[in-house]
């Protein structure tokens, strides 16, 4: 993976898009809308909390500096080979959302909602709430113009800067030619592939945040939706247990995009504050956990694959990090 550059810059060349048939409630050109809705929407009702101090907004974890093994041994039981095991090294602080980003609150800064999951065919499991399952069904690109929405709305400085955008205005995004010039810069956007993992591990070692094999004790069943429990379905965020760290549905629910464009070999050489190789002729993005159809050797912390960033699926989510002072 390639460290850190002055500019990075996503083109890509692409018309069309694959979507999952979700149900796409357009209502608005992708303007901003007010709501009560944030970060902090769970179903714990608590505030954030920081595991490693930080001063995390609310809805947010901290997540410390810190030096990890990202990829899994040769000896872990259903590991893939793109998951090659080497030193990573994160210099900066930063701040993770507690849960994946809800419905509500994705509605309440761009205006729509296009989960495939809502609706009288899709309704939540008894004595969960629609507006708190994760939303789904968003290109990459999406989930990118999100955080830059996020950032104006509470006054930081945007990630992303798009250069160009297909349609010029609603959703789905299905072309767009994307740059991050400061990495510096205090506004939301997505995790990087390392960061992402860092934080599921939330200082382990093990297969799983709670330990090598699924049964545990504790049981995966704890941590995740998967195929075993989810009934075929998303869940309200926050309903199962967190990790060491505070975050919550790290194993399961969704699956979640980062940054990254997806590279096979990761390399067994130590990096520091990787951000992923440059763009390919695959434009493949990389994307992080498990989801609800998922089964346990695919809820691993070092799990990862890759889609079309203009793709959309009603397994795909995403949630935000930002830079700590």
């Amino acid at each position: 993976m390639k460290k850190l550059g002055v500019f990075l810059a996503v083109v890509l060349g692409l018309c069309a898009f694959a979507a999952c048939g979700g149900n796409d409630n357009n209502t608005s050109d992708g303007g901003s809308s007010s709501s009560s809705a944030s970060l902090s929407t769970g179903s714990n009702g608590s505030s954030s909390s920081s595991s490693s101090g930080g001063g995390a907004p609310e809805g947010m974890v901290y997540i410390a500096p810190g030096i990890f093994m990202m990829g899994s041994p040769t000896t872990e039981a259903n590991r893939n080979i793109d998951e090659d095991r080497h030193q990573v090294t994160l210099t900066k602080s930063f701040y993770m959302g507690k849960y994946p980003v809800t419905q509500e609150f994705y509605q309440s800064v761009t205006g729509v909602n296009p989960s495939y999951f809502q609706g009288e065919s899709n309704l939540p499991a008894e004595g969960e709430e629609q507006a708190k399952r994760p939303v789904e069904n968003v290109t990459w690109f999406d989930a990118v113009e999100f955080c830059n929405k996020l950032s104006e709305n509470e006054g930081l400085q945007p990630m992303y800067t798009f250069i160009s955008r297909m349609p010029a205005t609603g959703y789905p995004i299905t072309n767009a030619q994307v740059a991050i010039l400061d990495w510096g810069k205090s506004g939301y956007r997505l995790p990087t592939d390392a960061e992402w993992e860092y934080a599921c591990r939330a200082g382990t070692t093990t297969a799983w945040c709670m330990g090598d094999t699924e049964v545990g004790p504790p049981h995966i069943n704890v941590y995740a939706w998967y195929s075993s429990n989810a009934g075929g379905k998303t869940h309200e965020v926050g309903k199962k247990a967190a990790n060491a760290w505070g975050l919550y549905d790290m194993h399961g629910n969704v699956y979640e995009w980062c940054w990254d464009w997806y590279s096979s070999s990761l390399g067994t050489n130590p990096v520091t504050d990787p951000v992923g190789p440059g763009p390919s002729t695959q434009w493949r993005k990389v994307y992080r956990n498990g989801s609800t159809p998922s089964n346990y050797s695919t809820l691993r912390s070092a799990f990862r694959f890759y889609r079309n960033p203009v793709e959309r699926s009603q397994l795909l989510g995403f949630r935000v990090v930002r830079l700590a002072p």
